[in-house]
Formats: C-alpha cells, structure tokens, sequence
C-alpha cells in the first residue's frame, strides 16, 4: 500500500488532496449559510456580499455573523503565512500541523454543535461561524502554499472564470496547452456537490456536515503526510 502511494507523483496526489478540501468547503458553508444564520465562513466573497446588502437593512440580513468569520478569516490565513514562511517544500510537517489543525478545529466545533442540540443560539453560532471562517483562512492559506493550479479549496469564481475564458469557445488556450479544463471543472462539481452534501446531512444534524467534513480533512491530511515522508526517506 504505502510503494502504490509512493509511486504516485506529488503534482498528481496534491491535485487530488486539494479537490477534497473543495468538497470539505461546500460542506461548511452549507453549515454556515443555512444552519448558523447566513454566514459563509470559507466563500467570503459571499460575507462582503451580504454586508454590502445588510447595511441598507435589506431583508434583515446579518452584520456581525459575517463580520466575525471574515476577520477569523483573515486571521487564520495570516497564520498560515507566518508559519509557513518556515517551510522547506510544499508539503512538510508544517503544512501537515496546518491542514491537521483545520481538521481538528472542525471536528471539535462538530462535537460542540452535537453538544447543544440542533437549533444553536446565537450565543453558541457566532463562536462557531468565526472559528470556521479562522479554519477556512488557515485551509486557504495553506493550500495557496501547495500550489496546485487552478484549485485553491475555498472559491471558484476565478476558477469558473479560467474554465470559460480558456475553453474552446474562448481563448481556446486550454487545448493548446493541453489541460486544465478538467481540474477546473471538477473543482466546481466538487463544492457544489459539497454544498449540497452539507445541505443534505442539515436534516440529520447542524453538526453532521462538520462531522463529516473533518473526517475528509484529517483523512486527505495523512495521506498527504504519509506521502510526504516516503518520498522524504527514499534515498
């Protein structure tokens, strides 16, 4: 098992590692919009969005909700840059301890919103909502730091952007550098098919996407380490 994963080549797994953290963000943000009072908490294009809406009194929308997850947001990316300014390659121990915090932080927000039952108060939801948007920031940043083109698990907008400009009805530049297309698109298959997940596990539990969320994440973490450390101590 572990010659097949270290067989594979790090370009290729860090592709497919980071597609599932595209789908771990879908998850969380339907958690967020839908069952901690419309707050995005990775998509923070989404929370400048609604403040732009919400300060015009438009639909009673949230202020403060959003508020808090951008500035964890930011908060959490920004730590992802100092730490990493350490980092040696793309993916070391320190890009494990980040993703592995991550994960973390979402499996113990899960067991919080388990705790409290399935209707939090805002008491409860805000701390929530800010701790993801810090844990979105710290996966963004991270991410970012690996550099898989085109996939940077917390949006898709310049990814939707990339997949029409190029495609054939467009520059046509896709073809004739032969790729892209492919992660791009399922880069958006992926969070929406996230985001309808999370949508989906609401009707068991608040906290049943998160649950599951984590569970990817610390699982797409280890492999990334396992991979990391083969190919470490290959002479």
């Amino acid at each position: 098992m572990t010659n097949r994963l270290a067989a594979v080549p790090a370009e290729r797994l860090h592709l497919v590692l980071m597609l599932v953290l595209t789908f771990t963000t879908g998850i969380v943000d339907a958690v967020g919009y839908l069952g901690l009072d419309r707050v995005f908490t990775g998509n923070m294009t989404g929370n400048v969005v609604i403040l732009g809406m919400a300060v015009v009194g438009a639909e009673d929308l949230p202020v403060l909700g959003p508020v808090l997850a951008l500035v964890g947001f930011m908060a959490g990316a920004a730590l992802g840059g100092r730490v990493l300014k350490r980092a040696a390659g793309k993916w070391t121990g320190l890009t494990t301890t980040l993703f592995l915090s991550v994960g973390l932080v979402c499996l113990g927000l899960a067991g919080v919103l388990f705790a409290v039952g399935d209707h939090p108060d805002p008491a409860v939801g805000l701390p929530v909502t800010t701790l993801l948007g810090a844990a979105m920031g710290l996966q963004a940043a991270t991410a970012r730091f690996v550099a898989v083109k085109d996939v940077t698990t917390v949006v898709v907008t310049s990814t939707i952007t990339g997949l029409a400009a190029d495609s054939t009805l467009g520059s046509g530049r896709a073809r004739a550098e032969g790729g892209g297309s492919g992660r791009r698109f399922l880069a958006v298959v992926l969070i929406l098919a996230g985001a309808a997940a999370g949508a989906a596990l609401l009707t068991i539990h608040v906290g049943a996407g998160l649950m599951l969320a984590a569970v990817l994440i610390l699982a797409a973490t280890l492999v990334g380490s396992t991979h990391g450390r083969l190919h470490i101590s290959q002479p």
